[in-house]
């Protein structure tokens, strides 16, 4: 198996770059000494919207064909009560089987118009009114911690700005800094406290990448690998860097493709493919993971649905519910939670009615899993999100 080793160059830069974006107060650098979170985190973004209907299909609905009709699915992995996942999620379907796996159905943020880019950021903000990330809010409020969170691209999503200090990383053909460039720099950053703790963390994650091991993939074959094709190496960088010894107990991976407005396909064709690649990058963490799988959950969310009638192109356009997935061996899965609303009745009679929150299953994870007290989730990481629910009995 290969192993994706960022370069030491990468780690800095990435860092010194999120630093513009992410990085603590001076005075916050003055607070207790940092702690663990302990429990291993990675969000995976599924940005363009993705079709929850062919991702967690209710075959045993009666109206899905009529409505679904070319989209239909004939079959899957039954989960059951009446609903399959699609046949090429088949790494997810085993670890449901196995109670590491759990879907939360007709779900959406608060956010009901179709904008890409206005979806994606309430997803990341948790409300309209945030210009910070959710994430980043959660571990300001758990407070200094050794592993921090790391954002796997080429900027900080919103997600993780904020107070809190985060890293990115992403490949580079740029050649790496010799050991004397980084000791001029951490000299000239001694005595800086935002742009000196975000290079020392860079550094940090650059000796538990180092210490990880493996052949190295060259930052030009990454960038020649797009979309699907590159989330692999992607996840397993992810994955590898949280199960080190000291590494980061959050990492946050955006996978792009999902507005599926032509061709969509339903067994097979765009979609499909689109799950054979989603399925890869579970499979990856579970295996990257290793040891740590056992205290590991991985949210698999998107900006919104898509419109329960195909198109004339054959595809589906913007909606408002979807489907999120949690996954991971710290996970009560096995089961789908949440209200299903049925197909009877469609919201602007185009959408799969919103009936879940999506920010409850976001809280019951920092709750069940960081254990962020309900109040501070309210107070602290949502403050003007429109519903105080949270899912509790996520996580074993």
């Amino acid at each position: 198996m290969t192993h994706f080793i960022p370069t030491r160059r990468d780690l800095l830069l990435s860092g010194l770059a999120g630093a513009t974006l992410a990085l603590p107060s001076p005075a916050s650098a003055q607070e207790a000494p940092a702690r663990n979170i302990g429990k291993k985190l990675c969000v995976i973004i599924l940005r363009g919207a993705m079709d929850g209907l062919a991702a967690i299909a209710p075959l045993g609905d009666s109206r899905y064909h009529s409505l679904r009709g070319s989209l239909a699915l004939d079959e899957g992995h039954d989960i059951g009560d009446g609903f399959s996942l699609h046949p090429n999620l088949g790494h997810v379907a085993s670890l449901w089987r196995n109670g590491d796996a759990l879907g939360l159905h007709a779900c959406s943020t608060a956010y009901r118009d179709r904008s890409h880019f206005d979806g994606q950021d309430q997803l990341e903000a948790g409300s309209p009114s945030q210009r910070d990330g959710w994430l980043n809010r959660a571990l300001s409020v758990i407070g200094p911690s050794a592993e921090t969170g790391v954002g796997i691209g080429q900027s900080v999503p919103l997600i993780l700005r904020g107070d809190a200090a985060v890293s990115t990383w992403a490949p580079s053909v740029l050649p790496d800094a010799d050991d004397d460039t980084l000791a001029r720099l951490i000299d000239l950053y001694a005595d800086d406290a935002r742009l000196g703790m975000s290079l020392q963390r860079a550094l940090q994650t650059d000796e538990i990448a180092g210490a990880m091991g493996g052949e190295m993939v060259s930052g030009m074959a990454g960038r020649r690998r797009r979309g699907a094709q590159s989330w692999g190496v992607i996840a397993q960088a992810a994955g590898e860097l949280m199960a080190a010894p000291g590494g980061p107990d959050l990492t946050v991976i955006g996978l792009d493709g999902w507005d599926t407005h032509v061709g969509q396909g339903s067994m097979t064709g765009q979609l499909a493919n689109l799950f054979t690649g989603l399925d890869g990058v579970i499979e990856t963490l579970h295996t990257s993971l290793q040891q740590k799988w056992s205290e590991s959950a991985i949210i698999v969310c998107t900006e919104f649905g898509r419109t329960v009638r195909v198109n004339g192109a054959a595809g589906t356009d913007h909606g408002t519910a979807s489907a999120a997935f949690l996954i991971g061996g710290a996970v009560n899965g096995g089961r789908l939670v949440g209200n299903w609303p049925g197909l009877s009745r469609l919201h602007d009679n185009r959408d799969l009615m919103p009936v879940n929150d999506l920010n409850a299953l976001f809280k019951g994870v920092l709750h069940g899993h960081w254990r962020i007290a309900p109040d501070d989730l309210d107070q602290l990481v949502f403050p003007h999100a429109r519903s105080n629910t949270l899912l509790d009995g996520l996580l074993v």
